[in-house]
């Protein structure tokens, strides 16, 4: 059975001026950067520690972009965070980045989270109440 995506969290954030590069459109770093976002204030919501004095928490161990149509300033950028079928320790999101006023996809993104303790920076079980997040 194939494992759907689950929409988890949605966020608007401003595309800045100096997210701008020689090209005149939004730099390639700043996508990763929207989900990065995206990825922390879901944390946060959820009440986890996304500081260095965590006892466990998450990791990107890989983090992959794909750009359709160029982001430029002003604007807002939608970013709709997915989660996909857990692991024993990690959990795969999706990203879908669009203007906020614009419904057209935009860039859509990957990252692995995987969880760790901070100490031994060795993988361990993702915490029940994450897991059931993404069921």
């Amino acid at each position: 059975m194939e494992h759907k995506r689950k929409l988890i969290y949605t966020t608007n954030l401003p595309i800045r001026w100096g997210d701008m590069d020689a090209m005149n459109h939004v730099n390639n770093t700043a996508y990763f950067r929207y989900m990065e976002q995206a990825r922390i204030e879901w944390f946060e919501s959820l009440g986890y520690d996304t500081g260095q004095h965590a006892k466990e928490g998450p990791v990107i161990v890989n983090a992959s972009c794909t750009f359709l149509v160029p982001f430029v300033y002003p604007g807002d950028v939608e970013v709709r965070m997915y989660l996909g079928q857990p692991g024993r320790s990690s959990l795969p999101t999706h990203y879908e980045m669009r203007r906020a006023d614009d419904d057209t996809l935009y860039a859509h993104g990957d990252a692995k989270i995987v969880w760790i303790d901070p100490a031994s920076g060795r993988s361990i079980p993702l915490p029940d109440s994450m897991r059931e997040l993404a069921l």
